[in-house]
């Protein structure tokens, strides 16, 4: 078998380029000119330059290939204004889908988000596949951004691609040469005094690389498959990150009513330029409960998924002998 792989050069799509050397597939990347290839050190590929929003290049990328795994998306939204949000994790998967249908591939295994799914009511009910996404553009545009790709994925099946989605937790491994959960570590080593009192689901990058393999053998067309592997608050997490890197977890967590004023009062100070560990819209974010239930992962894909202090271990270990860290 051979597979496509775009987003290869972050921390999910490395992931899914090493799952598949380890099952003995062929594997071409999709890359652009300046694409950094550090996360693939020690991985088997070939090279197609292109880009998402050149459906030409996809074309050219897909020839003979019988899988398409569209890893690549916007996912630093901290970052990223809405507009490249939704031109890359939109436009850029109805071009993944059209390319896909022209050139007639086997399957389709679109990485979307558990933030394209939406948070729990409370820690207690963690959502399924089943939830439908439902707050405005402009509370979560990266959540929305990722939903409407979801969008565009089943367009595709209604014209006839077999496709499936992922929708992996808040992932966490090494391979993150772009820190994209590695800003975290960052974070406590100069140090985050409070976080809000929500959690999250949390996962290890290669189990969620396998679960894309999973998901392209065993996933049903159509069906969505949680990447979990556990759900944590933010004051479990912190604390487990804090002892692997030696340093004092967060004092306390923020009580409900605070997370508005405070938000406020942290995009007050960083227009004034004045730069904290925190951001306004991570508080706000945080204080919600994105927990989820990985029992269809589990039961249909057959997917297993390891403990997250190994996880978090293995991730400092891999930035830190590489000077990441910071």
């Amino acid at each position: 078998m051979k597979a496509l792989v775009t987003g290869a050069t972050g921390l999910v799509g490395a992931n899914v380029v090493e799952a598949l050397n380890q099952t003995g597939w062929d594997v071409r990347i999709l890359r652009r000119t300046t694409s950094r290839l550090d996360a693939l050190e020690g991985l088997s590929f070939e090279e197609a330059v292109g880009d998402i929003l050149d459906e030409e290049s996809l074309k050219a990328a897909m020839a003979g290939v019988d899988v398409v795994f569209h890893v690549a998306g916007a996912a630093d939204h901290w970052r990223s204004g809405p507009e490249r949000l939704y031109r890359i994790n939109v436009e850029g998967t109805r071009h993944v889908v059209s390319a896909a249908l022209h050139t007639g591939v086997q399957r389709l295994v679109y990485t979307s988000s558990l933030a394209a799914i939406g948070p729990a009511p409370d820690p207690a009910h963690p959502v399924d596949e089943s939830q439908v996404f439902t707050w405005p553009p402009e509370k979560f545009p990266y959540g929305h951004s990722k939903w409407l790709g979801e969008q565009e994925v089943h367009k595709g099946i209604q014209a006839g691609l077999d496709a499936v989605i992922v929708n992996p937790s808040i992932v966490i491994g090494p391979r993150d040469v772009h820190l994209t959960t590695g800003s975290l570590f960052r974070s406590m080593r100069k140090g985050l005094p409070v976080v809000p009192r929500g959690g999250s689901g949390v996962v290890d990058a290669r189990d969620v690389g396998r679960g894309h393999v999973l998901a392209a053998q065993r996933g049903r067309t159509g069906e969505r498959y949680i990447l979990n592997a556990e759900n944590l608050t933010h004051m479990e997490l912190a604390r487990l990150i804090a002892q692997e890197l030696g340093v004092r977890p967060p004092l306390l967590e923020l009580p409900q009513w605070s997370v508005t004023p405070v938000a406020a009062l942290l995009d007050g100070l960083r227009a004034l330029g004045i730069r904290l560990p925190a951001r306004g819209d991570t508080i706000r974010l945080g204080a919600y409960w994105f927990y989820a239930d990985n029992r269809k992962s589990r039961e249909e894909l057959g997917l297993t998924y390891g403990p997250i202090p190994v996880a978090i271990a293995d991730a400092i270990a891999w930035l830190r002998a590489r000077g990441l860290l910071g």
